[in-house]
């Protein structure tokens, strides 16, 4: 059901932006929807290799040392090895969010995975290499970094906290 309510908020929102696009003209429209295609078409394969390179990740490495690293009952040692693990995966959403996807269903704990997925978004080390670091000053990138290293975390006791969701 609450897909269903995420996907009705998102095709309200794709036909409001187009009604708005509309109001700005026909050129407007039909360059954004033509450029929102090709984005499309661009991104979806992506996004499919993820997902499937992610069943791979899954099918290869054994539930015991899922279970065994970031297990529920591997406490804060578990949440320290998925902060690194996180920080050390490369690639973007598809990847990052996928091997969170397959740990969950291999026997992850909640909070390492939580865990995971803030270390990845925040301190992917690729990321903060290729595309931090040559926009802004290399200093604010590290201390940027340092600042949020609490929050992987702060996140996982919160989680710990309130329990299995």
């Amino acid at each position: 059901m609450s897909a269903l309510i995420i996907d009705t908020i998102l095709w309200g929102s794709v036909a409001a932006l187009a009604f708005m696009a509309w109001q700005r003209g026909r050129t407007v429209l039909v360059s954004s929807a033509r450029e929102g295609t090709m984005d499309f078409i661009t991104i979806v394969p992506r996004i499919a290799l993820g997902v499937i390179g992610s069943g791979y990740v899954a099918a290869i490495i054994p539930p015991q040392v899922i279970t065994g690293w970031l297990g529920p009952d591997s406490g804060w040692a578990g949440v320290l090895a998925a902060v690194i693990a996180g920080a050390v995966t490369p690639g973007g959403p598809v990847v990052g969010f996928s091997i969170g996807a397959v740990a969950l269903k291999s026997g992850a704990g909640a909070p390492q995975v939580i865990a995971y997925v803030i270390a990845w978004a925040l301190f992917a080390f690729q990321r903060l290499i290729l595309w931090e670091i040559p926009f802004m000053p290399a200093r604010f990138v590290w201390f940027r970094a340092a600042v949020s290293l609490p929050f992987p975390f702060l996140a996982a006791a919160i989680a710990m906290t309130i329990g299995r969701p």
